[in-house]
């Protein structure tokens, strides 16, 4: 309405034309006086930019320099706002909730380490040159694995808490997903043309003050070698042995102990984007809403989820899942 926007412009022009913004002695900061209270839109190029913590529910996903936390229950949003000003591509909680990790863009990005409920930054760790693809934390939560994009190229893998990296390698291909084995002994990236296992057991082992090769081996791909591997879950259970991976063309793959691919099903999309499993259940994100569970046992199909109801729509009049 006309009235609104005059209200809105007037409390502007008050608060520039305000005596305390205009001197430099005792000048009280416009921060106290203007703070985000909602953003629209998400900037997440891909799956590792989408990250939810199991224990309460919050949703994390990056909106330029800001980290958007949305409480989908109550749907309310609280930020962290990166104060490098430099553009969030990646992020991740730690496996209690407590801490977010993310990677950003832009020359010399950095890994930053932020207290979910008091959202500061508790660590900052560069090393990368350029662009940060992937982030993740170990289940023991001791370690941050980030991976850099097809210009920087390394892996790291840092002993955060103490602001170093253990163990460094290089990685040629683009990778766009990274996930952590149940026992934190080894960790899984997928990209294209590419699965492979980076183990950290000989890190540990390590006394030397300066980073150890990280020590990696390819997945065995077998006729599947050259497919878009796009995201990735490591077992937890009775499959902690396991690694599962989805492909871009729509195959859910199982590696087994031996790095091995040992099956793999059709999903039956066009496009396959994205996974996630617990014990006893795997889900897979396709094209056009849709989601197909399977069972981690022996990947046989269990459902398919309904799919979202189009934006608009008045859900309450709805009398049929779609």
């Amino acid at each position: 309405m006309p009235g609104d926007g005059f209200t809105i412009k007037s409390r502007i022009r008050k608060l520039l034309r305000s005596p305390s913004a205009g001197q430099k002695n005792g000048k009280e900061n416009l921060t106290s006086k203007v703070t985000l209270e909602k953003v629209l839109g998400i900037t997440a190029s891909g799956n590792s930019g989408l990250a939810c913590d199991p224990r309460s529910g919050l949703v994390a996903y990056p909106a330029g320099c800001v980290v958007v936390l949305l409480n989908p229950k109550k749907n309310r949003q609280h930020h962290i706002i990166n104060t490098s000003r430099k553009t969030i591509t990646t992020l991740s909680f730690s496996p209690d909730g407590k801490y977010l990790v993310t990677g950003e863009s832009g020359h010399l990005p950095a890994v930053r380490v932020w207290d979910v409920a008091e959202r500061r930054q508790v660590v900052e760790l560069q090393k990368h040159k350029y662009a940060i693809s992937c982030v993740a934390f170990s289940p023991n939560s001791k370690y941050i694995v980030s991976v850099g994009n097809q210009h920087d190229m390394m892996v790291n893998v840092w002993a955060w808490k103490k602001d170093v990296i253990v163990a460094a390698n290089k990685v040629s291909s683009k990778v766009k997903g990274v996930s952590f084995s149940e026992d934190s002994s080894y960790f899984v990236t997928v990209g294209n043309r590419h699965v492979k296992f980076w183990y950290l057991d000989h890190c540990k082992a390590s006394k030397a003050s300066a980073p150890v090769p990280l020590l990696g081996r390819s997945g065995l791909l077998g006729e599947l070698r050259n497919n878009f591997f796009c995201d990735v879950a490591c077992g937890r259970g009775s499959k902690s042995d396991s690694t599962f991976c989805i492909t871009s063309s729509g195959l859910l793959c199982e590696f087994n102990s031996k790095r091995m691919l040992d099956k793999w099903v059709d999903l039956r999309t066009g496009v396959a984007q994205s996974l996630s499993l617990s014990e006893d259940m795997i889900f897979c994100g396709c094209a056009d809403g849709t989601v197909r569970g399977f069972s981690p046992a022996d990947l046989h199909f269990v459902c398919t989820l309904p799919r979202p109801h189009p934006l608009g729509s008045d859900v309450s009049a709805m009398t049929e899942a779609r």
